[in-house]
């Protein structure tokens, strides 16, 4: 007997994230009289250590001229030779030596001893989920799948797109961003959204898997020389049957369960040796 089936669709989920670039520590040597590197360019959040390298002999220091950044490290002696600085925004923050650029000594004046720091933002991919299909939920083919995601950036997401496996569904340029896959036959879905910010960067979410079902059909009923008895189900491989038998087409009882493992594959009532008549039917549910 054949038995209309529900759909169960299965969707595995997995959120894209986006990997910040970790801060790092770049050092400056002071000598007599420079800074090596004499201009820097770090990352935001990046520090910056300078190390009085002759400090057993000349004691140097750190000042700033940027007002909106200003510092001024203590004296770099033998004692304590290092000055370390960590810088949260961008912009250009030069610097020099104080006690030789503004020395009152003739023999210690040494203008040149100057440095600058540029700082940078660093360029982020937008971070993008799918927020829709929930995980594992069930369509009956032909099935309206509304797919929706979730994007954002530190600048603008200015698109993002919605795939069925490698092929392009649609896209949306705009928020809320949505799409929906119309009539949907019955098979197994693996979606993903990528999306894309004003600078071109761009992230893909991780997969949603859907399983969108249909109609099973029982076919090639067979009467096995023991007495137990095998049909073969006729359905969608990856998704899960419920083979049930009946007596009387009214109380039904599960046999099995399976994840088929093709389109086609076979099943056995070891339970139906000593049964005169029994009715079959394969289900799947919402």
């Amino acid at each position: 007997m054949k038995e209309k089936l529900l759909p169960s669709l299965c969707l595995g989920m997995m959120l894209l994230a986006s990997s910040l670039q970790a801060a790092v520590t770049n050092t400056v040597l002071i000598g007599d009289y420079f800074f090596n590197p004499t201009n820097l360019t770090i990352n935001v959040g990046d520090t910056v250590r300078w190390t009085n390298v002759v400090a057993a002999t000349t004691t140097h220091d750190v000042r700033s001229t940027n007002t909106a950044f200003a510092w001024a490290s203590p004296n770099l002696t033998n004692a304590n030779r290092n000055f370390l600085l960590t810088f949260t925004t961008a912009g250009t923050f030069p610097y020099y030596c104080n006690r030789h650029v503004y020395a009152t000594m003739p023999n210690n004046l040494h203008k040149e001893q100057t440095g600058t720091v540029s700082v940078v933002s660093i360029a982020l991919p937008p971070s993008v989920s799918l927020t829709n299909p929930s995980d594992n939920f069930k369509y009956l083919a032909p099935a309206n799948i509304l797919l929706q995601a979730s994007a954002n950036d530190e600048g603008a997401v200015t698109n993002v797109q919605f795939f069925s496996g490698p092929a392009l569904l649609g896209s949306a340029a705009t928020a809320p961003f949505a799409f929906t896959l119309n009539n949907a036959a019955a098979g197994n879905y693996s979606f993903t959204a990528r999306a894309q910010d004003n600078s071109g960067l761009s992230a893909t979410s991780t997969v949603v898997n859907v399983f969108v079902q249909t109609n099973a059909i029982l076919t090639a009923p067979t009467l096995q020389p023991d007495g137990q008895f095998q049909l073969t189900i006729q359905g969608i491989a990856g998704q899960t049957y419920t083979t049930e038998s009946s007596t009387n087409l009214t109380n039904w009882s599960a046999i099995l369960t399976n994840l088929a493992p093709a389109s086609s594959f076979n099943v056995t009532d070891v339970t139906s040796t000593n049964v005169l008549q029994r009715f079959y039917r394969a289900r799947q549910d919402l």
